[in-house]
């Protein structure tokens, strides 16, 4: 008994693994056609180049040959067609696949979230999801598929490579590039597009960038202050404030060209077309000692730098302006890349031009009313523009050359008419121009395995000119502010190791600034010119291995003129202690040469009072920075805890860069800052939403040592600013985005009570109390948008977005200073500057 079960259960296996080897026979494909073609009388017609080598499973007995078909398609790169009961045609012809892979990193094995997964010559594409996956269906059998990852190799190959077969993807491993150390640490920070380095800076990849709330596009500079300790108190991106600091204080660049200007509408709207920006880099603290200037961050915006195959480009219009950009490849190895915006403000108003011009030309000339002209009639015409080019030529893989061209105006007429004692009617116009311009080259040098070597020159002219006729005298003033700076950098990398980097350089910097006032009546001219030249040297050493990363340099910076040497250390430190936690310390010494003075007697047209100014060595000396920091982080199933400590301060401001209203308006001081506090991020990511919430405690107060009180609030003094956020996506191409803001509000000086004015000689001022020792209302807004996207052609998509700003309509007051009642020499008036009210936007892009 016991043999025969025996004898049964080793036939019962035999008769499995029978079954198994036969359903799981690999045979020549040729050999299954032959026999299909005796089994159901059917003739197929093929190249014998497009089957001899593909082998495919033995078709099962039992299924019938539709069956047999759909496997057959399924399973292999050709196409199998029934022409009628009778002919078979087998080919490659209009072949379309499903194809599906996993993208992991060669490093650590982990998942690639946010890569960009395109299909050449079409606008069809995705990115990963968290676990590193793709999958695109009903592609061309032999089209080519990129991808592509910031810090990564990008990987190329044909489509038929990555077929979805078997029901399992490929798991595609992508290598980072070897001179990137300081590699990507978060794919999606925030928002789909937002990344943080291991050095803690965070990048915005605009190409990739997903949604903000009230943002209808990837505004650099709107877009950056979503980061904790990154906010403009007066709602303006020309007044960016980082830590406390003044927006004079963060350098900008473009393409290693150093900008003096960043917003158009007066700091409504950034200056830089984010289509053309491959990415921008933000950094608070630990600076490659590469960077000079920029007491407060470095803000570094760089463009597409590939010599593309394929024309594309992408045209786009909102409520305020029109652009478009084009990238044109020449040969494959010279590629032109061009990009132009400009308003239409000019010709026709909407209701976002209405509340954006309410907003920024409030309490000027533009908008306020003169008592002394009767019958007047004002007008103004405002529109602005920008561009730039870029001329890509490879020479070969290892030497690219590269040279680029920006350009930034802003134009603001302004005209007044009215009658005159003769009955005549009299007219004057007055404009106001700003613009920057900026050219740059650079040449990239890859001389082996372990050597790189980088030269870059950029040359940039910023100019603020105004004409103002004031009718009421008969009077004309005109006044302007140029800034000329050129630039010369050499840099050398060396790869000692995989995981040693040490960097070498010398930079050269020239820069004049003038200014300059001139009177018709009376006679009055004035002309200040200053020049200063900075020679620099620089090295630092970065290291990665396992948990550790680290960069320390030193920069040497001798100002030729004062016969000066500056020496600024940099270190920039993180330790991962665990898979969730890592520690963070950085700290940074640095200077600035240029700084901006507010000039309240001098401004232009009320509208612009800011003029950039050089350091002299004595009552305008070099500011100098000292910055620690030093946090903790956790990062587990996409939740990021993010907590930390900094200190800051400043010295060599003077008191003309602060635009005090009180009464150090008009004193000339030096002195400086001391900002302390706490940043704190919590941030979750899925596939479907991101959610996040940042709070900031600081406390920054100024100390000039000849005022009294010598210590009081700085004029952005920001107790406590909240933001939350939460971005959904209801389905892949819809995506919703809803968020606040609320801080407390801003410091300002009132009139001692009962006291309010104060006579000296002919001239009446307001009589201020205490400086900054109190705050106007707490600040609040609420923002939306969202964001829809589909395919209207092959290789033709359009972007629909919406976004409202104040959704809430809530009046916020951003600045308050006083004025002698002109009626009551003994009183004085309020003055409130007016946040953004509600204002809609919308826009429409077409990439092709």
């Amino acid at each position: 008994m016991l043999r025969t079960k025996s004898i049964f259960i080793l036939f019962f296996i035999y008769c499995s693994f029978s079954f198994g080897f036969q359903t799981e026979e690999k045979l020549p494909l040729l050999d299954v056609l032959g026999k299909l073609e005796a089994k159901f009388n059917v003739k197929f017609s093929y190249s014998k180049n497009d089957v001899q080598n593909i082998v495919v499973e033995n078709p099962n007995d039992s299924d019938s040959l539709n069956q047999i078909i759909e496997k057959l398609n399924a399973n292999t790169i050709l196409n199998f067609k029934l022409l009628n009961d009778r002919y078979i045609t087998v080919s490659t012809i209009n072949k379309t696949i499903t194809i599906c892979g996993v993208l992991v990193s060669g490093n650590n094995s982990q998942p690639l979230l946010g890569a960009s997964v395109l299909i050449a010559n079409k606008s069809k594409g995705l990115i990963t999801d968290f676990d590193g996956k793709f999958q695109l269906t009903e592609v061309g059998l032999n089209e080519t598929i990129i991808i592509s990852y910031l810090g990564f190799e990008t990987l190329s190959f044909k489509a038929k490579d990555v077929m979805f077969t078997n029901k399992t993807c490929k798991t595609i491993v992508m290598q980072e590039k070897s001179e990137a150390l300081n590699q990507i640490l978060i794919s999606k920070f925030l928002t789909t597009g937002l990344q943080k380095r291991l050095d803690g800076s965070t990048v915005l990849n605009t190409e990739k960038f997903g949604i903000l709330p009230g943002l209808i596009e990837p505004d650099i500079l709107q877009s950056i202050q979503a980061l904790p300790g990154v906010e403009s108190v007066n709602e303006s991106i020309a007044n960016i404030n980082v830590r406390g600091g003044t927006n004079d204080q963060n350098l900008m660049l473009w393409d290693n060209i150093k900008m003096y200007h960043s917003g158009h509408f007066f700091g409504l709207i950034s200056a830089y077309n984010p289509y053309l920006t491959n990415k921008v880099v933000v950094v608070k603290n630990g600076t490659s000692s590469e960077f000079s200037d920029g007491v407060s961050s470095t803000i570094n915006m760089v463009t597409k730098d590939e010599v593309g195959t394929d024309f594309s480009g992408s045209i786009g219009a909102n409520l305020l302006h029109a652009d478009a950009l084009l990238e044109i490849p020449i040969s494959e190895k010279l590629a032109f890349h061009v990009s132009g915006r400009r308003s239409f403000t000019d010709i026709l108003n909407s209701p976002t031009y209405d509340n954006y011009f309410e907003r920024s030309f409030q309490d000027s000339e533009l908008t306020t009313n003169s008592d002394n002209i009767s019958e007047s009639d004002r007008s103004s015409e405002f529109f602005f523009y920008d561009y730039t080019a870029k001329l890509l030529f490879d020479l070969n893989e290892n030497h690219k050359f590269r040279a680029n061209v920006i350009g930034i105006y802003n134009n603001l007429d302004y005209d007044e008419s009215f009658t005159n004692s003769n009955n005549e009617t009299d007219s004057k116009t007055s404009n106001l121009k700003q613009e920057n311009l900026g050219a740059g080259a650079s040449w990239n040098a890859v001389w082996g395995d372990s050597f790189i070597t980088n030269v870059s020159a950029f040359y940039s002219q910023y100019n603020v000119d105004a004409t103002d006729y004031r009718i009421e005298s008969d009077q004309r003033l005109t006044q302007a502010n140029e800034v000329v700076e050129t630039g010369f950098k050499l840099k050398a990398n060396y790869k000692i190791s995989n995981f040693l980097n040490l960097l070498n350089g010398y930079q050269f910097n020239e820069i004049g600034i003038l200014n300059e006032t001139t009177v018709s009546s009376p006679s009055y001219d004035r002309t200040k010119k200053d020049v200063l030249l900075n020679h620099a040297l620089f090295s630092e050493l970065e290291y990665k291995k396992n948990g550790t990363y680290f960069r320390l340099g030193v920069r040497g910076n001798y100002f030729q003129k004062f016969n000066k040497l500056i020496i600024e250390p940099r270190l920039n430190y993180r330790q991962k202690l665990s898979n969730q936690f890592a520690l963070k310390l950085q700290g940074e010494f640095k200077n600035q040469s240029a700084n901006q003075k507010i000039d309240f007697q001098d401004d232009f047209l009320g509208v612009e009072n800011r003029r950039w100014i050089l350091a002299n060595n004595k009552d305008i000396p070099i500011s100098e920075s000292i910055q620690g920091t030093f946090g903790v982080e956790f990062n587990h199933n996409n939740l990021l805890v993010d907590i930390e400590g900094y200190y800051k301060t400043v010295d060599g401001i003077t008191a003309s860069n602060q635009g005090f209203y009180n009464n150090f308006q008009y004193i000339n001081a030096t002195g400086k800052y001391n900002v302390k506090g706490v940043e704190f991020l919590i941030n979750k990511t899925t596939n479907k939403f991101s959610t996040w919430a940042s709070y900031t405690y600081s406390i920054n107060d100024y100390e000039f040592k000849t005022f009294d009180p010598s210590v009081f609030p700085n004029n952005v003094d920001i107790r406590h600013s909240l933001s939350l956020a939460f971005n959904y996506n209801i389905v892949d191409n819809f995506k919703i985005s809803v968020g606040g803001i609320w801080r407390s509000g801003q410091p300002y000086t009132k009139p001692v009570q009962g006291n309010e004015t104060v006579q000296s000689g002919n001239t009446i001022s307001v009589n201020y109390d205490t400086p900054n020792n109190e705050n106007i209302n707490d600040f609040m807004r609420l923002d939306a948008s969202l964001n829809y996207k589909f395919n209207m052609s092959n290789g033709v998509n359009i972007s629909l977005r919406g976004g409202i700003l104040n959704i809430l309509n809530r009046e916020n007051t951003i600045n308050r200073y006083y004025q002698v009642d002109s009626n009551d020499s003994e009183a004085t008036i309020q003055v409130d500057n007016k946040s953004l009210g509600l204002t809609p936007n919308f826009s429409m892009r077409i990439n092709f």
